[in-house]
């Protein structure tokens, strides 16, 4: 079959597939060297780790990845922390995007799979008769697919194939997000809910600190010096004991954020995964792990199919997904809405957001709703 997309959706489906003796082709418009470098999300879902685990790919997960037990949710000055071992018996790990990348390119280069990086004009016909991808490597291509899985991200090709409904809202602010070379001061996540915006505290190794302010959404990165992100930091996570280490940045942008979903996710022998058919704001730290879940689902279905003629899993591939996807999207949602401000806010949208961080970190059933959608609901649970 083709894959087209070197992401975690695209690599993770070729894995699962071999595993069940399904060869696979995967596509990559980008080097090697680009999509083992580019930083993008860093906290793993329990599901997401046990499945890695599960098929040989926990060895430097284990390693390096950062175990967290919970997050804190920071408003009046205050901090207020989600145990979520208490709550529902599991946490989070923090292991970054490209390290995930990293290992599954390592694994399959080792089992044989082939993965072909800087191809072009990749182009998607047939799929409801005789799927075929047309690209270049060099020189012009066909590749003739028993299905093809389109896991090349929100700006690839494959979604444009798909008949599809939209279903889209557009954020009116965006994160600056910076990875210093600066220890961690605090042991988890801190989602800070200040008057003068949004700020995450996060992490990506024992010496790399991740942080995020709320920006407009026309921000030029540039226009922020290190100086001024540093004490704007300071000013939106501070809190009594906090210290907040500072030190060169590694990396600096800006993100906008939106809520995306496209149905349905199957056209044909053509599979949407990923960001090819849904974006969450970053706040739930869902978009990896949704693609993670996706191909879980995906690489079933397609066992199925090509192995032993059931199309039972892949008639259902995108009604099983959409149900995940549009919880995820909720809970991203709420978690941003209840944690930004907006540009029309006034003081009635800001006291009912205290009120709500008010009640998430006093009440606890709100607090275990947020656990245990923050670690990730297990699979086939929904």
């Amino acid at each position: 079959m083709g894959i087209v997309g070197a992401g975690p959706a695209g690599l993770l489906l070729s894995h699962l597939l071999a595993r069940q003796g399904i060869e696979s082709v995967v596509l990559e418009s980008r080097s090697r060297e680009y999509v083992e470098q580019r930083v993008r999300a860093g906290v793993l879902e329990h599901p997401t780790v046990e499945l890695l685990r599960e098929v040989g790919l926990g060895e430097r997960l284990d390693a390096r990845g950062l175990p967290h037990e919970g997050i804190s949710l920071r408003f009046d000055g205050g901090d207020h922390r989600i145990d979520f071992t208490d709550l529902v018996g599991r946490g989070i790990v923090v292991y970054g995007q490209q390290e995930v990348v990293k290992d599954l390119i390592a694994a399959r280069l080792a089992d044989g799979g082939e993965i072909r990086f800087e191809v072009s004009n990749v182009r998607i016909d047939g799929v409801t008769e005789d799927p075929l991808i047309h690209f270049d490597d060099g020189s012009p291509q066909e590749m003739h697919c028993d299905v093809i899985a389109g896991c090349d991200g929100f700006h690839g090709v494959s979604r444009a194939v798909v008949p599809h409904t939209v279903f889209d809202r557009l954020y009116p602010f965006a994160w600056l997000g910076i990875l210093a070379q600066a220890a961690p001061t605090h042991h988890e996540l801190v989602y800070a809910g200040h008057a003068r915006g949004f700020a995450l505290y996060s992490m990506r190794s024992p010496e790399v600190t991740r942080l995020y302010l709320q920006v407009p959404p026309d921000t030029d990165a540039d226009t922020w010096s290190e100086r001024r992100i540093w004490d704007e930091l300071g000013v939106r996570l501070a809190a009594d004991g906090f210290t907040l280490n500072e030190g060169p940045l590694i990396e600096k942008g800006v993100t906008g954020m939106r809520s995306f979903v496209a149905e349905p996710m199957r056209h044909g022998r053509l599979f949407l995964a990923g960001d090819a058919a849904h974006i969450v704001p970053p706040t739930g730290a869902k978009g990896m792990n949704l693609a993670v879940a996706d191909v879980r689902v995906l690489a079933e279905a397609l066992t199925g199919l090509l192995r032993h003629g059931d199309e039972t899993g892949v008639d259902a591939y995108s009604q099983t997904c959409l149900r995940r996807v549009w919880r995820a999207e909720h809970f991203s949602w709420w978690m941003t809405s209840m944690l930004h401000m907006g540009e029309d806010d006034d003081p009635f949208t800001r006291r009912l957001q205290l009120s709500q961080l008010r009640q998430t970190v006093s009440s606890r059933a709100a607090a275990t709703t947020l656990a245990e959608n923050y670690v990730g609901l297990p699979h086939g649970s929904i």
